[in-house]
C-alpha cells in the first residue's frame, strides 16, 4: 500500500488575503483556486515552491465555531513544520517580507529552527538541515 498526505486544512478569514500571504510572503505557489457549488465558497491550495506532496487546503470558516479556530487550531502549539534546505536563506528572506518570527533561530540536534507566526496567529517551525 502506497499512502502520503496529500492535503492540511486551514481555517482563514479571507481567501484572497490568506492566498497573498502564503503567496507574496512565504513564497508558496497558489496551486488550486476554484469556485464551489455553496455561494462564496472557493477550493484554494498552496504549497511550498518545491516537489513535495504536502499541500495547504485554505478554508474560509463557516459559523461561529470556525471563527473561534481561525489562528488557533491546534491551542498556541506549534501547527505546522516547513522543512528548508537553507535555513539562513529562508529566515532572512521571510523576514525581509514582514513574516513575524516569536522564537528566534536556535541550533538543535534535528537542525535549526525558528518559530514563525502566520497572518492568523498560527505557529510554524522553520526547519534547516542538521549541521554534518
Amino acid at each position: 500500500m502506497t499512502q502520503h498526505l496529500g492535503l492540511v486544512s486551514l481555517v482563514v478569514l479571507d481567501y484572497d488575503e490568506a492566498i497573498s500571504f502564503y503567496v507574496n510572503q512565504l513564497g508558496f505557489r497558489l496551486v488550486e483556486d476554484s469556485p464551489l457549488p455553496e455561494p462564496g465558497k472557493r477550493w484554494v491550495v498552496v504549497a511550498p515552491d518545491s516537489t513535495g506532496q504536502a499541500k495547504l487546503l485554505l478554508a474560509r470558516a463557516d459559523g461561529p465555531d470556525q471563527l473561534a479556530r481561525v489562528g488557533n487550531q491546534t491551542g498556541g502549539r506549534v501547527f505546522l513544520f516547513l522543512h528548508t534546505d537553507d535555513f539562513e536563506r529562508d529566515y532572512q528572506q521571510y523576514k525581509s517580507a514582514g513574516v513575524i518570527f516569536v522564537r528566534g533561530p536556535v541550533v538543535e540536534p534535528y537542525g535549526t529552527v525558528a518559530v514563525f507566526s502566520d497572518l492568523y496567529g498560527n505557529l510554524w517551525d522553520l526547519i534547516g538541515p542538521a549541521a554534518p
